[in-house]
């Protein structure tokens, strides 16, 4: 039996401050379909007791994003502007003409909002959502795939190199074991 492949990611979560305002932000202002808010009184997988609810936000070709509203444990530094390099979630569109209309519905709606930045491959815009995560609308440029396929012929050499190159520095950081490290043995760390 051969093992099934990974098609699409089906959601990804992260922690927000306060439910009703991120519904707001993601089906109001971003337009998209909330498709379902849960309540649990443990974290699932686990025996530890913790109240919290899951939201879920569909887009139009099924995949998701997914926050975490748990009062009881967060702290309101959590909610700082993070660095784009952390975290960042982006979502297509398949007109390029539609970048300046969703940067004048994100601006209508009293939030900055740079670009679009041309990026070859895909051009974008930038904005924060209330939760402090940078969100991103991308569109593919007419030479994506072009572009892409040349990338990928040099990925792995460029790979090497770059860790060629930083590795004394992460090493100083992080130390040798945790960057060679390939397995991740705890599942859950409260």
């Amino acid at each position: 039996m051969s093992l099934s492949k990974l098609t699409n990611i089906h959601h990804a979560a992260y922690r927000c401050r306060d439910a009703e305002q991120t519904r707001w932000f993601y089906e109001e202002v971003l337009g998209l379909r909330y498709r379902a808010a849960l309540t649990f009184e443990e974290v699932s997988g686990t025996d530890i007791k913790r109240e919290y609810m899951h939201l879920f936000f569909e887009m139009e070709d099924g995949s998701m994003v997914a926050f975490f509203d748990e009062p009881y444990t967060v702290k309101p530094d959590q909610f700082e502007q993070k660095d784009s390099f952390d975290v960042h979630v982006a979502f297509e569109i398949d007109n390029l003409e539609d970048l300046e209309v969703w940067k004048r519905k994100i601006k209508d709606a009293r939030i900055k909002c740079a670009g679009p930045v041309d990026h070859g491959f895909v051009k974008s815009i930038y904005f924060y959502d209330p939760n402090g995560y940078q969100c991103e609308i991308t569109c593919r440029t007419p030479d994506y795939t072009k572009i892409l396929d040349e990338e990928e012929s040099d990925a792995r050499k460029i790979t090497r190199e770059w860790t060629e190159k930083t590795r004394k520095r992460k090493e100083e950081l992080f130390g040798a074991e945790a960057l060679d490290k390939r397995e991740v043995s705890e599942f859950y760390h409260a």
